[in-house]
């Protein structure tokens, strides 16, 4: 599997990703509980088949540029095919030194978001730090640990030891990423509403604002035509987030408020085929 994925990292970019669209149809076509999931998440939320269907095509294409974002040679920049919005609040609340919490939610390209914010900041900034827990699959974890092995970007193991030194970077006025909306494993989250549902969601976001005085900023990668994309930056100010006496569940709702206003601006390019409303996993 590595080395296909290595093959496909020398196809352009822009065929990766219609391939990518034409497969994220198939599997829609032929999974009929991968359908019945994904439009029942965008029925539930209130979006129309019209708003939601281009996320059908988004979810292939995200896959289909795995490759490249993951096995391109090590000095091929991603930053020609990136444009930037709002980066000024992003570099400001660097300048703060308090540190800086992005929250990359399923929206678009998460993984082109990492990388790209990595290479233009890393030198300026030092490392985008986050925690990573491999994959169960031994190929699967190979080719992720490939893709996190980048300068500019560093990983910590999903431990207490490993939350421990995200918040010794925070403190010390350095940046992570978290993705708001994956469903943690048991005891790392809390029940909160997300449209309309009740969602287990993670609660280290919060923990970590509010211990170390953090920004926290909604960050996300609009993907544009023809293998582009578009990097955003908007603050969160949600009270609750950053409340050390706000209960987990407040904080939590909270976070879930601002993501869903966010979809809503972007309903084409949100991952609605994430089992979002399942049972939490033990840790293992």
């Amino acid at each position: 599997m590595t080395r296909l994925f290595r093959l496909l990292a020398r196809v352009p970019l822009p065929w990766m990703q219609r391939l990518g669209a034409w497969l994220g149809w198939l599997v829609y076509g032929l999974s009929p509980s991968y359908r019945r999931r994904l439009k029942a998440h965008a029925g539930a939320a209130g979006f129309t088949r019209a708003q939601y269907r281009p996320a059908i095509g988004a979810a292939g294409a995200m896959v289909g540029e795995l490759p490249w974002l993951w096995l391109r040679p090590a000095g091929e920049s991603v930053l020609s095919r990136v444009r930037w919005h709002n980066e000024a609040v992003f570099e400001q609340a660097m300048d703060t030194k308090r540190g800086v919490i992005l929250a990359t939610p399923h929206i678009g390209s998460w993984e082109m978001c990492g990388q790209a914010i990595a290479e233009r900041y890393g030198p300026v900034h030092g490392p985008l730090t986050v925690l990573f827990r491999p994959s169960r699959q031994a190929w699967l974890a190979d080719l992720v640990a490939t893709s996190r092995d980048r300068p500019g970007l560093k990983s910590l193991p999903t431990t207490l030891a490993g939350v421990r030194g995200l918040m010794r970077v925070l403190k010390a006025g350095g940046y992570t990423g978290v993705l708001p909306d994956q469903v943690p494993p048991k005891g790392q989250g809390v029940w909160a509403p997300f449209f309309g549902q009740p969602a287990y969601t993670i609660t280290l976001l919060a923990r970590l604002a509010q211990q170390t005085g953090a920004q926290v900023l909604m960050t996300w990668c609009e993907r544009l035509p023809d293998a582009q994309f578009v990097i955003h930056f908007e603050p969160v100010d949600a009270a609750a987030l950053y409340d050390k006496d706000a209960t987990p569940e407040a904080a939590a709702t909270a976070m879930n408020e601002t993501l869903m206003r966010l979809i809503e601006r972007l309903p084409g390019q949100y991952l609605w085929g994430y089992a979002r409303y399942k049972q939490p996993r033990d840790e293992l």
